[in-house]
């Protein structure tokens, strides 16, 4: 896939079809982007799940903070990928370690490893790279025609 564009429909499927989100990266300081990821998605209604070895064990917005990809109990969704580009590779394969993978792995703004990419969606699961995930929000009211901020999280309207 060329990941130096992607359609509409693509990103907002997968924001609007994920329910349980990994913020690999996440910091519990409040002046770092992670931080602010955090409290959006669980503003928005997704259950977040905050990965950072350095802080496992402590609570980010409520949120327990989890060692690894693979300490977290229930399925994810989406990873959300807040760490250098050097660092997917290591990131994609934990993600391929885990029982029940996710659809899809978000690299932010300045995340992007062509190789590991092409290895995640090898196996299925979707790849968007540095992209910012609350810039791309909006597509999720767009597709579902719903004014922003009206009615439930669309993965939740069924």
């Amino acid at each position: 896939m060329n990941h130096d564009t992607y359609e509409n429909a693509y990103l907002s499927d997968i924001l609007a079809t994920s329910r349980n989100v990994a913020v690999v990266g996440a910091s519990t300081g409040d002046h770092r982007p992670s931080h602010w990821i955090c409290g959006f998605l669980l503003g928005k209604g997704y259950h977040v799940f905050p990965v950072n070895p350095n802080h496992a064990g402590e609570m980010l917005l409520g949120q327990r903070v989890y060692a690894a990809l693979s300490d977290i109990p229930d399925p994810i969704d989406l990873v959300d990928v807040f760490r250098r580009s050097e660092h997917l590779d290591t990131v994609v394969d934990q993600v391929l370690a885990l029982t029940v993978q996710p659809k899809a792995i978000w690299g932010q703004l300045g995340v992007r490893h062509d190789a590991a990419a092409a290895r995640a969606e090898a196996v299925g699961i979707r790849m968007v790279m540095n992209r910012s995930l609350v810039s791309e929000y909006p597509l999720v009211y767009e597709i579902t025609h719903q004014p922003h901020g009206g009615g439930k999280h669309p993965a939740r309207a069924a």
